[in-house]
């Protein structure tokens, strides 16, 4: 196949994350049924992803249960309920949960070893900030024997040289990926790229992969995770149909399309979006829409549009323009 088609997008250390469950869990507050989330994770090992982040280790404390799903704590009850005894040698796939710095999630006091979970990796999550706590978080999984990525949240609001210190920090950790989170959905390519170079000077020399998470304000998510594979990115993350918070992220079915690799199959994400994804629109709605992309071109967070688009899905767009302006 590769002789007849040279073209084809191929690099075998690249490696595909979905991220559906747990980003997606942001629009309805994880609150999705054993039967999805069971339909997603075997649409991944059946498709050839690499990976499935399958919700955040969110405190029940701050997350209560009577109100957020359990994909957004991962206890490993509710995990094995739906995924069995999990093990990545026999399916393919990766398990991989977010924590998120600041108080969210109570990792000082999880003790439970990867060799002991379904889990194999732990995304630890971070506003600038941030840093020294989240350096401190992958430091702890790291030792319980975890896989471990640094996402740096809403990276576009962060200036150069604070993004200089966060890699210098990040630069010591035993972490296996850093990734470039365009979390408002409003970098351009030339952005993309002055970031993705930033990332691989501040780490040359290790062996740290980086990694890119795009969300769809400006419909650029796609581009630019293609942008930033182009320019090195091993890791990069994808959602089916580009389920996830607001706007979305990049396209599970898009990404896979343009890879062209022969390990990743198309037909059981289509599947998956006919029985499963496109059903949950009737309960909750994602992607990209003028509010979006309001926010997305003024470099805000989406918050604000999704109240607008949840009070009234056909408002005033000018008024919520010039109330973001005068706002901002």
């Amino acid at each position: 196949m590769s002789e007849k088609a040279p073209w084809i997008t191929y690099r075998p250390e690249l490696r595909v994350l979905d991220c559906t469950i747990r980003d997606g869990g942001l629009m309805n507050n994880s609150n999705f049924t054993d039967d999805e989330v069971r339909a997603v994770y075997e649409c991944c090992i059946e498709a050839g992803i690499d990976y499935m982040e399958i919700g955040y280790k969110n405190s029940p404390t701050e997350f209560p249960r009577d109100v957020f799903g359990p994909w957004r704590h991962c206890l490993e009850e509710d995990l094995r309920r739906v995924v069995g005894d999990h093990s990545a040698e026999a399916t393919g796939l990766k398990l991989a949960a977010m924590a998120d710095a600041g108080g969210k999630c109570d990792w000082r006091s999880d003790e439970r070893p990867c060799s002991e979970s379904v889990l194999d990796m732990i995304r630890v999550a971070c506003y600038a900030y941030q840093i020294s706590e989240a350096a401190d978080m992958v430091r702890h999984y790291h030792k319980l024997g975890y896989e471990t990525s640094l996402n740096i949240m809403a990276i576009s609001t962060v200036h150069d040289a604070e993004i200089d210190q966060v890699l210098e920090i990040a630069r010591d950790t035993p972490v296996g990926t850093v990734v470039v989170v365009d979390s408002y959905g409003s970098l351009y390519r030339e952005q993309i790229d002055h970031l993705v170079n930033k990332y691989k000077l501040a780490l040359d020399g290790t062996e740290k992969e980086i990694g890119i998470h795009a969300h769809n304000n400006l419909q650029l998510a796609f581009a630019n995770t293609i942008e930033a594979i182009i320019l090195g990115c091993n890791r990069v993350d994808a959602t089916m149909l580009g389920l996830g918070r607001g706007a979305g992220n990049c396209p599970m079915e898009i990404l896979l399309s343009f890879l062209r690799n022969p390990k990743f199959k198309l037909r059981p994400v289509l599947r998956l979006i006919r029985d499963t994804i496109l059903p949950m629109k009737k309960r909750f709605d994602w992607g990209p829409n003028v509010p979006y992309l309001i926010t997305g071109a003024l470099n805000a967070h989406p918050r604000s549009a999704i109240s607008f688009s949840e009070k009234d899905p056909i408002g005033d767009i000018v008024a919520f323009y010039d109330k973001m302006l005068s706002e901002g």
